[in-house]
């Protein structure tokens, strides 16, 4: 009976026939459901931020606010340093994706072009690197930028941030992949390595570039917990930091505290939402690198 089911034609628009598939539906529906699931506490966040304090706390479930009140964003941003967590942010999350992205290519190209003592040694390095959680090495870290003098600055949220040995190995491949008389030919004509690189490397992948360059931005965007240690100085916080700083203050005032979370996540979402294709590019070849 079931392949009689599934083999069964279904006339569809222009005179075309497809097979019935049962399989094909039950996969879509459990996508769709557990897309939901996922999508809900976001949802109800952004619900909430648009509710009033008295509402939030309400007993009962209430999916849609009673009506549109935007006293949380006004007081989320009357009444707590944002704009300058916003600057803080952006400013550690570019200078975070330059550096990581300019080491990363200087590091994969020379690992993939250029013959040195110790090359095999350094590439093996960076492969062992996976091996070490970022968490391992916060304590180093913060004694090295204590010890330097860098606390409550820009320059130490950001210096330890751009080390991204995915980076690194994915731009390696991908230099690996291009064709040696490339390179033999700019040496002839007369370019140096840097020449090479930035003129010919790069722009030859720049769509790999520009992925890697949004996926660092938004992971440096979203970090927390360096920026909570090194930002002690509330006015040195980074948004995510910061947000948190707003949770103290407001106490159990939850539309406030989410409308602080929802200005502060609304960044990364509109990047996802503009750059979406470059970003799933990014993550897949950080995957397959992984994996």
């Amino acid at each position: 009976m079931t392949d009689i089911v599934s083999t069964a034609p279904i006339q569809v628009a222009g005179g075309r026939r497809r097979y019935f598939d049962p399989g094909y539906w039950i996969l879509n529906l459990l996508t769709v459901a557990f897309a939901a699931i996922w999508f809900f506490p976001v949802y109800w966040a952004l619900a909430t931020s648009f509710k009033t304090d008295d509402e939030a706390v309400r007993p009962g479930i209430n999916l849609l606010p009673e009506a549109i009140h935007l006293d949380g964003y006004a007081f989320v941003i009357q009444n707590s340093n944002l704009p300058i967590w916003y600057v803080n942010s952006i400013i550690t999350s570019v200078a975070v994706t330059v550096l990581a992205v300019v080491m990363a290519a200087c590091a994969g190209y020379a690992i993939s072009q250029l013959k040195f003592p110790g090359r095999k040694l350094l590439w093996y390095t960076v492969l062992a690197s996976f091996m070490v959680p970022v968490s391992a090495l916060i304590v180093n870290h913060f004694i090295i930028i204590a010890d330097v003098k860098l606390l409550n600055t820009h320059a130490g949220i950001v210096l330890p941030m751009p080390i991204t040995p995915v980076t690194v190995i994915v731009y390696k491949n991908f230099f690996d992949s291009m064709p040696r008389e490339y390179r033999e030919a700019a040496l002839i004509d007369g370019a140096n390595e840097f020449q090479l690189l930035f003129r010919m490397f790069i722009p030859m992948n720049w769509g790999v570039t520009t992925a890697l360059a949004i996926i660092t931005f938004i992971g440096a965007w979203n970090s927390f917990l360096w920026p909570f240690l090194v930002a002690q100085n509330e006015r040195m916080m980074t948004v995510t930091v910061g947000i948190t700083a707003v949770q103290d203050t407001f106490g159990v005032a939850y539309a406030r505290v989410l409308s602080g979370a929802v200005l502060a996540s609304l960044p990364v979402a509109l990047a996802y939402l503009i750059f979406q294709r470059r970003v799933t590019q990014a993550i897949t070849l950080s995957a397959g690198i992984k994996g």
